[in-house]
């Protein structure tokens, strides 16, 4: 913990009001926030969406005039590297200019939308060296190998000549938080970093934020809804709540005695690893204000609904003068499970690791090149394009990003009803009635249906996602990181829609995901997949409470646990690279054998490079 009663105060943000101009009239996103940020420490600001915590750093970078936004009070002072205090709040442009990327660095939550798609990460890379460090381009791409490097991306010179299109989400973070470092900031403003990223990978990059922040004295200020994100960072936190600051502190004081309402609320939404130590079935959360009696276990069924057996789905790399097919990717090599009916099954592993190919593969939303899915008894994979459609009404997905799975241009009920009018479930009036019902089942206001997406928070539009899965009465759900962007209390009350959802329609869930909290909370049974395939699976409690697989282990321990007590260390972290899942057209892969460590409960025993 920092003793930072001598540190220098690097950013003050004293009094800050920002308004929004719309339609309706002025919407305040900010109202009148203060606090400040000292060299070498890390300030968590935490609180839900909208609760103008981003628009607070968007502010300081002098970003959320490009959003529509208007600083209309306050200062937002900032002691430059030279030693003046400047106010940024009345900077111009071109002293903007100089600050942002080289003594402000921002690390911004969406990827893909930080880095334009148009150029190679190699160039992104280089061009704020170049621009602020004055570095030649030989010099630039030496740096940018040694960023790519301490963001442990793998195959850094090959990173360097691709497109932000071609690397997986939790790639193209790292490469946004080597942007950020590049420059060696004065204060580096993290928004959300670690959101998209799986358990080891936001394990390291928040590991290599505290290092870079212990070596150089950088200022961090670190925006997110992840309390246990914010018990391992955090020196100090800022709880927002609808623009305001409602209570600030140490990070020890603010966990153990929360005073405002608000924060208790936000800490008893959070799941922590180990609750559900000892117990054989998962139970939904009990959450503030919610009937302590209502949480029932869920038992599920002994029937088997789902068979999956030698799953294998590649996808071909072309490559050289006439686009020839050379290699493949083993994204999914060798899979087998099942799931009961009523029950769920999480896949859990990084990205990367084949967990939403071998979602897709199943739906056959992505066609494998063998193995068996046995759905109730139907052979999925013998079906021709009549057949699978007519069978998709059994089956539906669920999306981890809700805003990019529906139209902005329909209204929540017809893309509800979309379904329905599609396979003609129910005709006339009764297509309104059963959207009624499906809205009331998910917890959203019927008046809601006249709606469009943008209207509605993230939470909200996942809702309306379960919904339209719903509509066609499913027996299994893909869930494809369907909580994962959510905040901790939305995340919380969708997580116990799912199972009251399981338990009333027996429903069964194959749960993807990377929150290994949420999965212990959520899981029947748990796969832990690592290069494509399942290196352990069994019973939630046998695989939680006893892990055999190294890399399971190591999973384990990389997750940050909400009590700032129990931080990890970087030596806790004993990640090996992961090595790449492309092998030339020729190569034969092994069988997946096993070994069974107790009932239902089996370790990988070939050697998957782990």
């Amino acid at each position: 913990m920092l003793d930072d009663t001598n540190a220098a105060t690097v950013a003050r943000i004293d009094r800050l009001r920002v308004e929004f101009q719309t339609k309706a009239g002025t919407i305040v996103g900010v109202e009148d926030v203060s606090f400040d940020i000292k060299s070498g420490e890390t300030v968590c600001v935490v609180g839900e969406s909208g609760s103008g915590k981003s628009v607070s750093s968007l502010s300081l970078m002098r970003l959320v005039e490009y959003g529509g936004g208007k600083i209309a009070n306050g200062r937002l002072l900032f002691d430059r590297r030279e030693g003046d205090e400047v106010d940024l709040s009345e900077a111009g442009d071109s002293l903007m200019r100089t600050i942002r990327g080289n003594e402000i660095g921002m690390i911004f939550q969406e990827p893909m939308t930080a880095l334009n798609p148009v150029f190679t990460v190699g160039r992104q890379l280089t061009e704020g060296l170049r621009v602020h460090k004055g570095l030649s381009q030989a010099k630039a791409e030496e740096r940018a190998l040694d960023l790519l490097r301490q963001v442990r991306i793998p195959e850094p010179e090959r990173r360097l000549k691709q497109y932000p299109h071609e690397l997986s989400g939790g790639m193209r973070q790292r490469v946004v938080i080597a942007m950020a470092l590049a420059c060696e900031p004065r204060l580096l403003i993290a928004d959300e970093p670690t959101t998209a990223l799986d358990v080891t990978i936001q394990a390291e990059i928040l590991a290599l934020i505290d290092r870079l922040k212990r070596e150089t004295g950088t200022a961090v200020m670190f925006i997110t809804h992840d309390m246990a994100v914010v018990a391992q960072m955090a020196d100090r936190v800022v709880v927002m709540f609808r623009g305001n600051k409602v209570e600030e502190g140490p990070v020890q004081q603010i966990f153990e005695d929360p005073q405002h309402p608000y924060t208790q609320a936000l800490l008893a939404a959070v799941p922590k690893l180990g609750e559900m130590t000892g117990k054989a079935l998962p139970e939904p959360m009990k959450l503030l204000g919610s009937d302590e009696h209502d949480v029932q276990p869920i038992k599920g069924q002994d029937e088997v609904l789902l068979d999956v057996k030698g799953l294998t789905t590649r996808f071909p790399v072309r490559g050289g003068f006439f686009r020839r097919h050379i290699s493949n990717v083993h994204a999914v090599e060798d899979v087998s499970f099942q799931i009961n009916k009523g029950q769920t099954l999480s896949l859990v592993g990084e990205s990367g690791c084949g967990k939403s190919s071998a979602g897709r593969s199943i739906l056959r939303l992505v066609e494998p090149v063998a193995g068996q899915v046995m759905l109730d008894g139907v052979d999925i994979m013998s079906l021709g394009p009549k057949e699978l459609r007519e069978e998709r009404r059994e089956m539906q997905m669920i999306f981890q990003d809700p805003f990019a799975s529906l139209n902005p241009q329909i209204q929540l009920a017809d893309q509800v009803a979309e379904p329905i009018h599609n396979y003609q479930t129910e005709t006339g009036s009764a297509v309104m009635d059963r959207v009624g019902e499906l809205f009331d089942r998910v917890e959203l206001p019927r008046s809601f249906m006249r709606r469009y997406p943008h209207e509605l928070s993230g939470g909200q539009r996942q809702r309306i996602a379960i919904a339209r899965a719903l509509a066609l009465r499913p027996k299994l759900i893909v869930a494809d990181e369907a909580v994962s962007a959510l905040d901790v209390s939305v995340q919380a009350q969708v997580v116990n829609l799912m199972m009251e959802l399981q338990s009333d329609l027996g429903l069964s869930y194959l749960f993807i995901s990377h929150d290994m909290a949420v999965v212990e909370r959520v899981s029947h049974q748990v796969g832990v997949m690592y290069l494509g395939r399942i290196v352990e699976i069994g019973p939630r409690q046998a695989v939680f409470e006893n892990p055999q697989h190294p890399y399971t282990q190591a999973l384990m321990k990389a997750v940050p646990i909400a009590d700032p007590t129990q931080r990890k260390s970087e030596k806790d972290l004993n990640f090996k690279p992961i090595p790449s899942p492309i092998h030339s057209v020729d190569y034969t892969a092994e069988p997946s054998e096993y070994r069974e460590v107790s009932p239902g409960h089996r370790v990988l025993i070939t050697d998957s490079g782990y």
